[in-house]
């Protein structure tokens, strides 16, 4: 079994993955709840299902992009994990769960066919988007980017070519991009549950990062604001 961990964004989940799917799952959305919940999540799963940690096949962490504080949280604790029960530790790109946890689901539906660009956005602050382009197939038609979303973003694309936006993103977007053919879903949800086949692809591949050396993919450089004083 592989447990998953998710920490990109203000949502706090936990995933306990077997070959055949999704065994159990905690979930948080508490703002700032990633320090104190996360070790308390995996600890919940393992207890329930009498899994011990060096008996897991590895541990998967959501690597960014996404909240700086976010990403450092679980990408320490997965290679804390990794590093003391001697598993493989495996980083999956933030833009690449969510699409496995959207696609599939509208593809099934038939709310989208095999011609179908996908497009996974998570907010970046203002006008800015992490963002990157799949097609129907999870291969990627454009590479993970931050950038600021205009009027003429997507016109390289042909404007009959579908493209589905969804993720925290796409919902600021929507009254933005102008091009035909583009279609918005403000109902998805990012979930360690997406990080299933993915996790279990780069671990029949042996696709693992180095422990020692693994930072999350933060994409831009953190920028520090001042506190606010309290002036009541």
């Amino acid at each position: 079994m592989i447990i998953c961990l998710e920490t990109a964004t203000n949502l706090c989940s936990v995933a306990l993955c077997g070959n055949d799917g999704v065994t159990a799952i905690r979930e948080s959305d508490e703002t700032k709840s990633h320090a104190s919940m996360l070790t308390v999540f995996i600890d919940e799963i393992l207890r329930e299902y009498g899994v011990k940690l060096n008996e897991l096949e590895a541990i998967a962490v959501s690597m960014g992009p996404g909240s700086y504080t976010g990403l450092r949280i679980g990408v320490s604790v997965a290679k804390g994990i990794a590093y003391g029960a001697s598993i493989p530790l495996i980083g999956i790109d933030t833009t690449l769960s969510m699409f496995h946890g959207f696609a599939a689901n509208k593809i099934k539906k038939q709310e989208a066919d095999s011609d179908t660009f996908f497009c996974p956005m998570l907010d970046a602050r203002r006008m800015e988007v992490y963002y990157a382009l799949y097609n129907s197939e999870g291969k990627i038609i454009k590479d993970i980017s931050a950038e600021v979303i205009t009027a003429e973003s997507f016109r390289e694309f042909p404007s009959t070519q579908e493209i589905l936006f969804f993720g925290s993103g796409s919902v600021k977007c929507r009254e933005v991009i102008s091009r035909p053919d583009s279609c918005f879903d403000n109902k998805y949800r990012i979930s360690a549950a997406h990080m299933h086949k993915p996790a279990y692809e780069a671990y029949n591949k042996k696709i693992f990062e180095d422990v020692a050396y693994f930072e999350p993919f933060y994409l831009k450089d953190f920028i520090a604001t001042k506190q606010r004083k309290n002036i009541l």
